[in-house]
């Protein structure tokens, strides 16, 4: 009993080293680690930081375009000339050049407002890039979360089936001893041994489950999936959700549905500039160029010029096939179909979170219920405990109490985890999960 003993203290004592070694990993702590790793969230905050850069009045077409304008034209030909007075001139191999240089600049002054809604649509596709970011912050820590709170429920099965363990044990070392003074049959002693070695199969199961479910923890957050650590063992639940306050700030931050709206707003600034195209475009141009050209034969042998060139032009289209009334219809089409998408995201939305917050509210009733049927499990279990040493109870009786007490408290610690990823869905939904 004494070696028994030390071997106990001893396998404690290398857990608790082996325990601190280890990283506490922190709910917090895998938020942080999912914003700064996750590759879609990566993903999504470049996507957004090019939709920032899209936002200016250059990619509007509302300032000017300037150029370097460089032509470079030489030519040898061999020429025959008869002049109006009637002399002749021959030459070979007569080498011409022209070169033509300067800088350009176009402008477009007017398009019907167009480059002014183009300037509104990239900002609405900055907001839609903003939208879409949030939706991939929270899909991706809402998934951690879950698989957090997986991993600490599996930490707490494995405890239930440690301390299972122990009762086994001690129920195996009873039988041998009642066996040994022949209170009790082999029967009853190969009866606990079985019992025993089911419970050590259920944990290696369980002990699989664990490791496995902490490789998909490290795979979300984008680290080694060799990485050890534990998890805080404990789950606290927020109980104060409240089904009104839900629905209102799912209406205002769910990312799915602001991007619906934006959708709208983009679909809005497309038909204004399809409407562009019933005004007149006014195109005004400068520039100053430098010309030179030499001529080994004519009357003129070299020149060169320099000096200021500025226009505007003026277009207006008049008749396209009936083309512009059409664009103008399918643009309304498009506004419409967006107005009937936001309404039905919104129908969508308010069944989910209606639903998600009816399991929300059983669950936290299991949790209730679970709980007091553990506390009951636990006092059956000691008082048929001390029935079994004495020998008032026969072996299935004391089995069928520690098998209703673990199932108990699995219960309760599984009550435990679903209210809890139905406090993270709700969060989720409404758009305000902390982050």
């Amino acid at each position: 009993m004494n070696k028994r003993i030390l071997s106990v203290y001893f396998i404690f004592g290398f857990l608790v080293i082996k325990g601190r070694a280890q990283e506490i990993l922190t709910p917090e702590d895998a938020i942080r680690i999912t914003l700064e790793n996750n590759y879609d969230i990566r993903l999504a905050e470049n996507s957004y930081e090019s939709d920032q850069l899209g936002v200016s009045a250059g990619f509007a077409g509302m300032l000017p375009r300037v150029g370097l304008v460089l032509n470079d034209n030489n030519s040898t030909q061999s020429l025959d000339q008869t002049r109006t007075d009637g002399t002749e001139r021959s030459l070979s191999n007569a080498k011409n050049n022209s070169l033509n240089y300067g800088v350009a600049l176009d402008w477009t002054v007017f398009d019907g407002f167009g480059m002014f809604a183009r300037h509104e649509q990239l900002q609405e596709l900055e907001k839609l890039g903003g939208a879409e970011l949030k939706k991939a912050i929270l899909t991706n820590v809402s998934n951690v979360l879950i698989t957090y709170y997986d991993v600490v429920q599996q930490q707490q099965q494995l405890a239930v089936l440690d301390s299972t363990l122990v009762i086994s044990e001690q129920r195996v070392e009873l039988a041998e001893n009642r066996f040994i003074i022949g209170k009790a049959s082999k029967l009853e002693l190969l009866n606990a041994k079985v019992d025993l070695n089911t419970d050590q199969t259920l944990k290696l199961k369980q002990q699989e489950s664990y490791n496995n479910t902490k490789i998909q923890l490290n795979e979300l957050l984008a680290r080694d999936s060799k990485t050890d650590f534990q998890v805080v063992d404990k789950i606290a639940v927020d109980k104060d959700l409240f089904l009104p306050e839900l629905e209102v700030l799912a209406k205002e931050r769910n990312p799915e549905l602001l991007a619906q709206i934006i959708n709208k707003q983009i679909a809005e600034l497309e038909l204004k500039q399809v409407r562009a195209g019933r005004y007149p475009t006014i195109i005004a141009s400068t520039g100053y160029n430098f010309a030179r050209s030499e001529s080994s034969l004519g009357f003129t042998t070299s020149s060169s010029s320099h000096g200021w060139n500025y226009g505007f032009s003026v277009s207006l289209n008049v008749f396209d096939g009936f083309n512009q009334n059409r664009n103008e219809k399918i643009a309304k089409i498009a506004i419409d179909n967006n107005q009937l998408m936001i309404e039905q995201q919104k129908q969508a939305l308010l069944s989910r979170l209606g639903t998600a917050f009816q399991t929300y509210q059983t669950n936290l009733g299991l949790i209730v219920l679970e709980h007091r049927n553990e506390n009951i499990a636990k006092e059956n279990l000691d008082i048929t405990m001390e029935k079994y040493k004495i020998g008032t109870i026969p072996t299935i009786e004391f089995r069928t109490a520690q098998l209703n007490y673990i199932n108990a408290r699995l219960r309760h610690s599984e009550a435990v985890l679903q209210a809890k990823l139905s406090e993270i869905t709700l969060k989720a939904i409404s758009g305000s999960l902390s982050f």
